[in-house]
């Protein structure tokens, strides 16, 4: 262009080429991976600058103002900051999943803190850097001019290890963006193998094979994944959204909510500072105190909770409000071929499963050119070595070296490197050990060319030099997956996903006070103990109902109407043992004239066949259990009463267990439960045992095989007796006697009978709250017409009210079999 020359331009188009040009030296130059070695144009410069200055894994430290300083001068003239930041942050194991440059000093912390002045802190490369800088001497990849023309810089790196992946990367360019999850080490390795075995037929792998390989993202910080859909999405399509979430651990006994694990990227202190305002906004309740105190051993937040908090309702209320669950947005937008390009898990895989495939043949090619060369050099050496007293005799009538070369070419018929090196030869050479090295390295020079044109001739081949390289990597540097996944969770998770499957007790009162206590609440003691207090209770308000469940199940309450409810465990209020609850109108819709009178815990609708009812009159029904699966908030009718009956027994059953029923004079009555067939909710029942006059029902139980048949008395007596002395009979008769029916005057009527096992545990409470917790196995073993041994000693007044019975199954795999029945 002429100075002074005034040129007409279009500025609609000369503003869109300017613009575009400056897109593309941002996108190619600055903010994105390339897909082969997944490093931005800053980090490989870094990377490569440490590798010219010598600092390898093994080496001593330098300092990171050396290295900022090399890298500003001979390939990124940009500002130092930007060096420094993007150097201090391949050192992170908080940013990085595999860092790839080992420091010295202060790098910055999770918490965000800066890292020290350059000036402060040392460096130098990772293994993990030398296996992606391996080879590139053997000219395995491009190199281009650096910003002044003086340099040259390789345009990619070589990289064993597929770095795009394995560490992800993040950046902002000019109208588009992208954000790679982090992946494992051993489960890249294992998809990458697999495409190598198909790689003939690479269009035919489904995404579903390598999910098999990669489940997911595993991110430096841990965490757990929340949802599989996110993974497959961004898997399938190089776009979608991760929902991630933090570790936190419930201590229940110490009132503690601690953190173990944060989200990605998630700071730490900002963290800390929004759990701190949500509940100074009284937005978050149930925490007292707030502390950090994570050391070198890891991450610890520790939350103090309120007496009383619910720990799982502070955990959700934490999930929801804070960064302890974030979005992780994945948009796999990398370089190819200079482009970029949103690049699926497949194709991601394949760019660089080329690139090696580039990077092997490059390599064998050099290293075939360079032993080539070396066979070369040998031939002459083994010609001269043949022709000695000629060869000597011809160099020394040469007047020069270089008339002597010339007569050797000549009279031997070499080439001019081969006439040079035969004047180079040292007399030492002429030794016959020295011969012999000579002729093995030419076998071995030999052998070495002859592996490397077959390899170049063979592409699977080649691949299986990657294979084992892949295998070598991983064995190297593979670790365990730190990141979990819950597949089957919801993203926009309820209260239940986060509540923990343990074993509770859950207790009415005869006043309509329910709670849940956790089951170690109750040391056990042995029979004739005086127990300890249970729940408080008002003056004449009796704890009549005492069951074990899990906090994951679900309660199905029975009122005395025929009605049935449905709650879960967990949505009972927690309490601790001397705690009185709260209102059972509170949990459940019930009617003024309603009260629960039987429940059972059902941990899976398809675990048992039917619901067993029986009413305090001694009628009986069954019911398919999956018709009580969706209960309205109102409740369903269950049962169709008589007018003067009400129910109060309810049992899962599998279709072809016995039921035994016992009456509060002693009648025991056992039959198989297809003698009462099944029915429809509205139905009214049949009879099932015939009952003295005055006399009424005092429980029912299914017949377990082994199992005893334990009485309990309202004035502290009991036993058991072998169920195999109760024979089996029809329905609607008066069955056997249990109990010793004259001593009823001073033991008091039958107030529960449980089916049990010796392993078993029992909790008996009486109607002034006080509770034993013991073991079956202590308890006297009799026949039906005994009348017991004292089993709890009761003050004057009190009485037996509520027993049940703590099956060892049921604490150690927290799930339940049976439900629990009013006394």
């Amino acid at each position: 262009m002429e100075i002074g020359t005034v040129h007409q331009v279009d500025i609609d188009r000369q503003m869109r080429s300017a613009y575009l040009d400056y897109a593309m030296s941002v996108i190619v130059s600055r903010a994105l991976p390339d897909a082969r070695d997944g490093l931005k144009p800053v980090h490989r410069r870094i990377l490569y600058s440490m590798y010219d200055m010598s600092l390898r894994s093994s080496s001593a430290f330098k300092k990171s103002a050396r290295i900022v300083g090399d890298v500003l001068g001979k390939y990124h003239p940009h500002g130092d900051t930007a060096v420094y930041e993007a150097m201090a942050r391949m050192v992170q194991n908080f940013s990085m999943r595999y860092p790839l440059i080992n420091g010295q000093g202060n790098f910055g912390s999770i918490d965000g803190d800066a890292p020290a002045a350059m000036r402060y802190t040392e460096a130098r490369l990772g293994a993990m850097a030398e296996e992606m800088l391996s080879d590139i001497e053997k000219e395995t990849v491009s190199f281009i001019d650096n910003f002044d023309g003086s340099l040259q810089e390789p345009s990619v790196l070589p990289s064993r290890l597929p770095n795009l992946l394995l560490n992800g990367a993040s950046g902002i360019a000019v109208g588009m963006a992208t954000n790679i999850p982090p992946h494992n080490l051993r489960e890249l390795t294992a998809a990458l193998l697999h495409l190598i075995d198909n790689y003939d037929t690479l269009d035919d792998v489904p995404l579903e094979d390598l999910l098999q390989f990669i489940p997911g993202p595993d991110f430096p910080t841990g965490g757990m994944i929340i949802g599989a859909e996110g993974i497959r999405q961004a898997y399938s399509s190089g776009r979608g959204h991760i929902v991630l979430r933090g570790t936190v651990e419930i201590l229940e006994a110490d009132q503690r909510i601690v953190i173990t694990e944060i989200p990605f990227q998630v700071n730490k202190s900002s963290l800390i500072e929004r759990i701190a305002e949500l509940v100074r906004a009284e937005r978050i309740s149930g925490i007292s105190d707030l502390r950090d105190e994570s050391d070198q051993n890891g991450m610890s937040i520790v939350i103090e909770l309120k007496r009383g908090a619910n720990a799982s309702n502070v955990r959700n209320q934490l999930y929801k409000h804070t960064p302890l669950q974030s979005t992780v947005g994945v948009h796999m937008l990398a370089l190819v071929n200079g482009e970029p390009r949103v690049l699926p898990l497949k194709i991601a895989l394949e760019v660089f499963i080329e690139h090696r495939v580039q990077v092997t043949t490059r390599r064998s090619e050099f290293d075939l050119r360079k032993a080539r060369a070396r066979r070369h050099i040998l031939d002459g050496l083994l010609i001269a070595l043949g022709h000695l007293d000629e060869v000597i005799q011809t160099i020394r009538q040469s007047p020069d070296a270089e008339t002597a070369k010339q007569r050797l070419i000549t009279r031997f018929r070499l080439s001019e490197v081969q006439a040079q090196a035969i004047l180079d030869m040292q007399l030492r050479r002429l030794a016959t050990l020295e011969r012999q090295k000579i002729e093995d390295e030419h076998r071995q020079v030999s052998e070495q060319i002859g592996y490397l044109e077959a390899l170049l001739a063979d592409p699977h081949k080649t691949l299986d030099v990657i294979r084992g390289e892949l295998v070598e990597m991983a064995d190297k540097y593979g670790d365990e997956r730190r990141t979990r996944i819950a597949a089957e969770a919801r993203q926009d998770f309820s209260e239940e996903d986060l509540i923990e499957n343990v074993p509770v007790l859950v207790s009415i009162t005869q006043r309509g006070y329910i709670k849940r206590v956790a089951s170690q609440a109750f040391r056990t003691q042995t029979p004739g103990g005086r127990g300890v207090q249970g729940q408080a209770t008002r003056e004449e308000d009796e704890v009549v109902y005492l069951f074990p469940a899990c906090t994951l199940d679900t309660i199905l309450f029975f009122s005395n109407k025929g009605k049935v409810y449905s709650t879960k465990a967990y949505q009972i209020p927690d309490a601790n043992r001397t705690g009185r609850g709260v209102s059972v109108r509170s949990v459940l819709n019930f009617n003024d004239e309603e009260t629960v009178t039987a429940a059972v815990a059902v941990p899976d609708f398809k675990a048992a066949n039917y619901c067993t009812m029986v009413t305090r009159n001694g009628r009986s029904k069954r019911v398919v259990l999956s018709e009580f699966e969706s209960i309205r908030q109102s409740g369903v009718i269950a049962i169709t009463l008589d007018k003067d009956d009400e129910l109060h027994w309810v049992r899962l059953t599998k279709g072809d267990d016995d039921v035994i029923l016992v009456s509060e004079q002693g009648q025991a009555v056992r039959f198989n439960e297809q003698e009462v067939r099944a029915m429809g909710r509205v139905a009214a029942g049949v009879s099932a045992i015939k009952l003295h006059k005055g006399d009424h029902l005092a429980s029912m139980e299914v017949v377990e095989p082994g199992g005893d048949l334990l009485i309990v008395t309202a004035r502290g007596y009991g036993k058991r007796t072998p169920l195999s002395e109760y024979p089996a009979k029809s329905r609607a008769t008066g069955g056997v006697a249990t109990i010793n029916r004259e001593a009823i005057s001073k033991i008091g009527k039958i107030t529960a009978a449980r089916v049990v096992q010796e392993a078993d545990d029992l909790t008996i409470i009486s109607t002034n709250g006080i509770v034993l917790r013991t073991n079956v196995a202590d308890i006297s073993r009799q026949g039906r017409s005994t009348r017991g041994v004292v089993l709890m000693h009761l003050q004057e007044g009190d009485s037996i009210a509520s027993l049940a019975r703590i099956a060892k199954a049921d604490l150690e795999e927290t799930g339940l079999s049976n439900g629990g029945s009013l006394v």
